[in-house]
């Protein structure tokens, strides 16, 4: 068949409630024409995250009833704690509430004032739990990166030329660790090759610094692999997945991702020195090591969703269906980044709107629009998100103006997506007449998401 079905059938709905336009220019108005202060209540279509907002299933449901809420030592946990290691393949497991709860650990043990961590593109808690504990992320996107139209189909691959000159150039005492996240949510949710993975992996081993894999989309990741990258088009998405790993030294995941869960995340390492380090901060912060901040029920949940996430006529569904939207915005000359990535489309808000200038922010205004032609809550990944130093203060220009469209796993049909490519076919329309914006007020750290806006 050549038409791709969605590979579940819905058994429970929610009602959406419609808006006018003359509603929305008030609601976003009040929320400062920042979409991440708006009521999700008042959000027709919400493209804002992929994060804890998928669609669990009815097993997944099922699961949470078996939850052994024990503080310590719950069945539960062992359940996680096998899965993981089962797919993952690390011998120290530590569960977190989410991913940046695991960020914020990793990094107050092994990062220091005068450190520096290469990634292939930092996300923002990423980024801003570094800057926090004083250290410094640096940026090493692979060069296909930069041509947003071109098909090379691993633009999420980290460039092993500057790896290997940061390196040389400061030496591996001042490098605690070195990241890879997969897929390159800042910088496109493009996926990283295996081979490019195994280059990464040399360059750390040589220079005897940890090698760490930002893990929020590990099956996605794995598939594109086995649809791109040649020699693995016969290798199941679990051995791929298992194989990325087998590189690394530890993880951080956010189960809030490719786990369908809606919390929970975690750690781990090869290490148990290290591993008993961070879970001092975990007893700390989180709670006792077996439940990390979450209940029973959540760490069932993430168990089955890790299996799941894994089936491969989902991740086929997965791909094709954000494919879908892409390919239909670049047959209407819409500049969005291509390939298409796995869990989100990437509109260039750059060329989407070239009148406005970069510290103008072109990607919130362009949030701003989608939201007030058709209710749809998006985010905006460039100058708002990046363009701002915390210990300076002193504004730049990202590398790239997107404004990003995440799509909740198992949650919204094609005719959700149609809407989605309608509303944005209407703002490209009258695209000459958006203007630019301006920051209000916003705290050091993590700006976007409390941030206030208003028209210039």
């Amino acid at each position: 068949m050549k038409t791709v079905i969605e590979p579940f059938r819905i058994k429970m709905v929610e009602p959406i409630k419609l808006t006018t336009r003359q509603q929305r220019e008030e609601l976003i108005r009040k929320a400062h024409y920042n979409p991440f202060m708006l009521r999700a209540e008042d959000v027709i279509i919400d493209l804002l995250t992929d994060s804890g907002t998928s669609a669990m299933s009815s097993d997944a449901w099922g699961a949470m009833m078996r939850g052994d809420e024990s503080y310590a030592g719950a069945r539960s946990w062992y359940c996680f704690r096998d899965t993981v290691k089962d797919i993952f393949g690390f011998e120290q497991v530590i569960p977190t509430h989410q991913g940046r709860a695991a960020e914020r650990i990793l990094f107050s043990v092994m990062v220091k004032p005068d450190s520096i961590v290469p990634n292939n593109t930092h996300f923002d808690t990423t980024r801003a739990n570094i800057e926090f504990v004083g250290g410094t992320p640096v940026d090493l996107t692979c060069v296909e990166a930069d041509d947003l139209d071109s098909d090379f189909p691993f633009k999420g691959n980290m460039n092993i030329a500057a790896l290997e000159q940061l390196v040389a150039e400061h030496g591996p005492e001042r490098i605690p660790v070195i990241m890879v996240t997969v897929t390159n949510n800042s910088g496109g949710g493009q996926p990283v090759s295996m081979a490019n993975i195994r280059e990464i992996s040399r360059v750390a081993r040589t220079a005897g610094i940890p090698f760490y894999i930002d893990a929020c989309r590990f099956a996605e990741n794995a598939w594109f692999i086995n649809q791109r990258e040649p020699g693995y088009e016969n290798t199941p998405a679990i051995d791929i997945a298992r194989e990325m790993f087998s590189y690394a030294d530890g993880c951080t995941m956010s189960a809030k991702k490719d786990a369908f869960s809606n919390i929970g995340g975690f750690l781990c390492t090869n290490d148990a020195a290290l591993a008993h380090k961070e879970r001092n901060i975990l007893i700390l912060t989180e709670g006792f090591p077996t439940y990390g901040g979450l209940a029973g029920r959540d760490l069932e949940a993430i168990a089955v969703g890790l299996r799941e996430i894994l089936h491969e006529d989902y991740l086929d569904y997965r791909l094709f269906s954000t494919r879908y939207v892409v390919d239909h915005l670049l047959d209407a000359g819409i500049p969005v980044m291509a390939p298409a990535g796995g869990h989100a489309v990437y509109l260039d808000a750059r060329r989407f709107l070239p009148h406005i200038d970069p510290l103008q922010y072109p990607g919130q205004s362009l949030a701003v629009e989608l939201y007030l032609e058709a209710g749809i809550r998006t985010v905006e990944i460039g100058t708002v998100m990046f363009g701002s130093d915390p210990h300076s203060d002193e504004e730049q220009p990202a590398r790239l103006d997107l404004l990003r469209l995440a799509i909740p796993r198992r949650v919204y049909t094609q005719s959700h997506m149609d809407y989605v490519l309608e509303a944005i076919g209407l703002v490209w329309d009258r695209r000459a007449d958006i203007r630019g914006m301006k920051i209000v007020k916003a705290p050091k750290f993590l700006r976007h998401f409390t941030a206030q806006f208003d028209f210039v």
